[in-house]
C-alpha cells in the first residue's frame, strides 16, 4: 500500500468520480479507445505542478504506479511519447481544470483554526500578480507583455486571486488576457459568488475602487480597504476608539454634485453611497521620516464589534496573501522557471493544474495543523510540499509494449 498511497495526494480532493463527472458534463470524453483519457491527464497536469523541470515522461513515470493501483492505468499500457502527451493535453483543454478548481477550492478554515478569524470572521485577501509565460507569437498576442517591455521581455499572464488568510488556500481566481489588468480580473472575482457572508476582505489601495467596496458589502461580506490619499473621507464623527464615522460615494456622482455640497445646498450623505468607518496609524520606519500612513476603511461601523486596533492587525493578516503568492510562484513553480506552455489554451490549463495542485497541499497542511493544535503558518509550506513531492514518485516500471485496451 505504501507504494500506492502518493496518487493520493492529487484524489483525496479530486476524486475519479468528480473528475468523470466534470469531463462527461464539459464533453471532453474520447470517442475513441487508443488515446490517453482525460481522467489520466487530470492528473498528469497536476502532477506537471509538482514536478517543474521534469520532461513529460518523467512525470507520467511518477504517477504510474498510483493509476495501475486506482485502475487508471492498464497493464498492457506503454509509455506515451511526448508527442501524444501533448495532444492528449490540447484534448483536455483548460475548461476541465479551471471547472474542477472552481468546484474545490473553497475555504477550508474549520472555526478551530489558528489565525483564521478575527471577531468572528474569516479572514480574506484579495490582490493581482503575474507570472511569465514561453515566447510564441500566440502567447505574445493573446497575453501581451508586463509594462511596455515588448521587445525585452517574454510575454506576461496576469492573474488576481482571493486567499484565506490563516490557511493560505487560493479560493477563486482569474486569469487575464491581453489588456486586461488586475482591476479587472480583481471584479471579475467579486462577481463570481466567492464573497460571502461572514468574510472580512482586505484589499490593498492599488485595487480599491467604490465598486469594488460595494460589490463586497452587497455580497453580505464586510470590507477592510486600504486607501490612498487622494479618496476624500470626511469627518463626520469621531468615534472612541480614535477611528472616525466617514462617507463613501461613486467618483463621478460626487463630482457632479460637488458645487452644491460646497454651496451647504446637499450634503454628501444625500449621495447613494456606504457610511464607512476610517482608521489612520503610521507604521515607523517606513515611508518617510516620519513613516508610513495606513489609511483604512470598513463597513464595520461600531468600534465594540472591532475597534481600531482589531482592524489594524487584521489588515496586517493581508500580506499574508504575499506569502501565497510566492509559494505558488517561487516554491512550487521556481523561482526562475518559465511555465511550460507555448500555447494560450495550455497556459491556462498549467495554471489552473498549478493552483489546484496548491490548494490540495494547503488543504492538507491545514487538517495537519488542526489535528496538532497549531496554526497552519507554523508549518512549513516547502518541506510539505517535499513530502507531497515524495509521495506521488514511485516505481514506475514501464515496458515498451504497445497501448492496450483504455480502461472503463
Amino acid at each position: 500500500m505504501v507504494d500506492h498511497i502518493g496518487i493520493g495526494v492529487l484524489t483525496r480532493l479530486v476524486s475519479r468520480e468528480l473528475v468523470d463527472e466534470v469531463v462527461a458534463d464539459l464533453g471532453r470524453k474520447e470517442q475513441r479507445s487508443g488515446k490517453l483519457p482525460a481522467r489520466v491527464m487530470v492528473y498528469f497536469v497536476m502532477a506537471m505542478a509538482l514536478f517543474y523541470g521534469e520532461a513529460y515522461e518523467e512525470v507520467m513515470r511518477k504517477l504510474v504506479d498510483g493509476l495501475r493501483f486506482m485502475g487508471t492505468w492498464r497493464q498492457g499500457w506503454g509509455m506515451p511519447t511526448p508527442g501524444a502527451l501533448c495532444q492528449a493535453r490540447q484534448r483536455l483543454g483548460a475548461e476541465v481544470m479551471r471547472e474542477l478548481y472552481e468546484r474545490v477550492a473553497v475555504p477550508c478554515a474549520m472555526k478551530s483554526t489558528k489565525g483564521a478569524w478575527t471577531g468572528g470572521r474569516r479572514l480574506m485577501s484579495l490582490d493581482g500578480f503575474g507570472m511569465d509565460v514561453p515566447d510564441s507569437p500566440e502567447n505574445a498576442e493573446y497575453f501581451g507583455y508586463a509594462g511596455k517591455k515588448e521587445r525585452c521581455s517574454l510575454p506576461f499572464v496576469r492573474l488576481a486571486g482571493l486567499a484565506e488568510c490563516g490557511t493560505h488556500a487560493l479560493v477563486a481566481a482569474e486569469i487575464g488576457r491581453k489588456g486586461e489588468g488586475e482591476e479587472t480580473l480583481a471584479s471579475r472575482i467579486l462577481k463570481s459568488g466567492a464573497i460571502e457572508p461572514g468574510m472580512l476582505v482586505m484589499v490593498d489601495s492599488g485595487l480599491y475602487s467604490y465598486n469594488h467596496l460595494r460589490m463586497v458589502i452587497d455580497a453580505g461580506a464586510e470590507a477592510l480597504f486600504r486607501v490612498g490619499a487622494n479618496v476624500g473621507l470626511p469627518l463626520l464623527k469621531w468615534l472612541p476608539d480614535g477611528s472616525y464615522l466617514s462617507y463613501v460615494a461613486d467618483s463621478a456622482e460626487k463630482a457632479r454634485a460637488s458645487v452644491k455640497i460646497r454651496a451647504g445646498k446637499i450634503q454628501i450623505t444625500d449621495l447613494p453611497g456606504f457610511y464607512v468607518r476610517v482608521v489612520e496609524y503610521e507604521v515607523p520606519d517606513r515611508g518617510d521620516d516620519d513613516g508610513e500612513l495606513i489609511t483604512l476603511i470598513s463597513n464595520i461601523i461600531d468600534p465594540d464589534d472591532l475597534n481600531a486596533v482589531d482592524l489594524a492587525i487584521s489588515y496586517h493578516e493581508r500580506w499574508e496573501v504575499e506569502l501565497v503568492i510566492g509559494e505558488i510562484k517561487t516554491h512550487q513553480r521556481g523561482s526562475t522557471v518559465v511555465l511550460r506552455s507555448r500555447k494560450p489554451e495550455l497556459v491556462e490549463q498549467e495554471i489552473w493544474g498549478l493552483l489546484l495542485t496548491h490548494y490540495g497541499i494547503r488543504h492538507l497542511m491545514r487538517e495537519a495543523a488542526d489535528q496538532a493544535d497549531l496554526d497552519p503558518d507554523r508549518l512549513s509550506f516547502i518541506r510539505s510540499l517535499r513530502v507531497v513531492r515524495r509521495q506521488v514518485s514511485g516505481q514506475a516500471a514501464f515496458s515498451p509494449s504497445p497501448a492496450g485496451r483504455e480502461p472503463r
